[in-house]
């Protein structure tokens, strides 16, 4: 059974914009990431797209599979802003079905599968081109509910400094909200 979107999420159709300015995946600062944008969906869902840049390459003028699996972490880990819960990937398993050529345009729609206690389950689809173009990759995801002690004692002294010292109470807030 899945649980009710949280009160406090953002509203469908909302971008829901990154969660730390220097993140790889949705970070605007990140000058070799993703720079993943993500909006919320009716109910327990996301879509996003990024485009697949020539620093995102693994064979010659193909997206790296790992820069894709990040592409579906990161959409992945943006669920967790609909039930308002902090949490981290604790699995993820990706298919590859065909390969996403540099220029590419990815659309990601991911959706909660289920919950039980701490535990989120998630899945997504990658598709080329658009929301309908063909399916590139799949992902199923397994994310663990944390509090913030999980991101302020594990992560780089002066990163969580800066970010805790944010004078904007919802930026400071959301840096600590998804991923790893």
């Amino acid at each position: 059974m899945l649980p009710p979107r949280a009160p406090e999420a953002p509203a469908p159709g909302t971008p829901l914009g990154s969660h730390y300015e220097h993140c790889f995946g949705c970070g605007p600062q990140h000058p070799q990431g993703l720079q993943l944008t993500a909006i919320a969906g009716e109910g327990l869902d996301v879509t996003a797209r990024f485009t697949v840049k020539p620093g995102h390459q693994g064979g010659p003028g193909l997206a790296h599979g790992g820069v894709l699996t990040t592409a579906m972490d990161e959409t992945l880990g943006t669920l967790n802003w609909l039930l308002h819960a902090a949490a981290v990937t604790g699995r993820l398993e990706t298919d590859f079905l065909r390969p996403v050529p540099v220029d590419a345009e990815l659309h990601i729609r991911a959706w909660i599968t289920g919950v039980h206690g701490r535990k989120i389950y998630s899945a997504a689809e990658g598709r080329i081109g658009g929301p309908q173009g063909p399916v590139a990759i799949r992902a199923q995801a397994l994310f663990i509910q944390v509090k913030l002690e999980h991101f302020t004692q594990h992560g780089r002294p002066e990163d969580i400094k800066k970010a805790l010292d944010d004078p904007d109470l919802f930026k400071r807030a959301r840096a600590f909200e998804v991923n790893p």
